[in-house]
């Protein structure tokens, strides 16, 4: 996957977007990320990207000639036959989760916006083609809600991991949070690790597994149980208590 970052502040991004598993995906050339400054595209001698709101009002909005340029320049240099898809990180986007990470995860080439101060000019919209928010706040810049989208996705691609499916059974896979997990020692401060993880016997852990995720489920996100319908193990097990 290729993913190109506009943004007035790489230097922001970098370090995060450099290590740990998002470094070792890189240098396995599973993923290339790369940067362009808006400000080149600034014709002033100043390099000026951004200025005061037509009709008033409090900060400053990026131009949008820049951002334009910018994502025309990225399209052009695009692989022959490609699409990429553009993405701002705002506020007014669609709230990203899990399920909107797989959908990206399949694209091959994203091209991110980050807008910073108050926002960006409005009629930039129509070259942007999907917008994305973390949720109900408000950042500095898009910065961190992208670095946060690259991660997600980056976790999805093939050869992220040494084994594909160590994604399948993360939180928010099939509308659950992930059960409790425990590793050495057996005794931690007189706490216990369950006596089934001990157990060896795979089918009573899974169980175990999935009466935990949707116990932490109902206590800290019922909402994601309520569009989540029941296996038909879990469906037996209800009508088993009935009787």
């Amino acid at each position: 996957m290729k993913v190109d970052i506009i943004t007035l502040f790489p230097e922001v991004m970098e370090p995060y977007l450099s290590s740990s598993i998002l470094g070792r995906t890189r240098r396995k050339g599973v993923i290339e990320i790369g940067y362009l400054n808006p400000r080149i595209f600034a014709k002033d001698k100043h390099k000026t990207v951004d200025d005061r709101p037509y009709g008033g009002g409090a900060g400053m909005l990026m131009k949008a000639e820049p951002l334009y340029k910018a994502i025309k320049q990225l399209k052009k240099q695009a692989p022959e036959g490609t699409n990429p898809l553009v993405v701002m990180t705002s506020p007014r986007g669609k709230t990203f989760n899990q399920k909107l990470a797989k959908e990206l995860a399949k694209e091959k080439h994203i091209i991110f916006v980050c807008g910073h101060y108050e926002g960006v000019d409005a009629r930039i919209y129509p070259e942007i083609d999907l917008e994305i928010s973390l949720g109900d706040f408000i950042l500095t810049g898009g910065e961190l809600a992208a670095c946060a989208v690259i991660d997600a996705v980056t976790r999805l691609q093939p050869g992220t991991f040494v084994k594909d499916d160590v994604t399948a059974k993360e939180s928010f896979e099939d509308n659950l949070l992930e059960a409790p997990q425990y590793t050495r020692p057996e005794v931690w401060r007189r706490r216990k690790v369950p006596a089934v993880l001990l157990s060896g016997n795979h089918k009573e852990i899974e169980e175990w597994k999935l009466k935990e995720a949707l116990k932490i489920t109902k206590k800290l996100r019922p909402d994601l149980l309520d569009n989540r319908p029941l296996k038909t193990s879990e469906t037996k097990k209800k009508r088993l208590k009935r009787r």
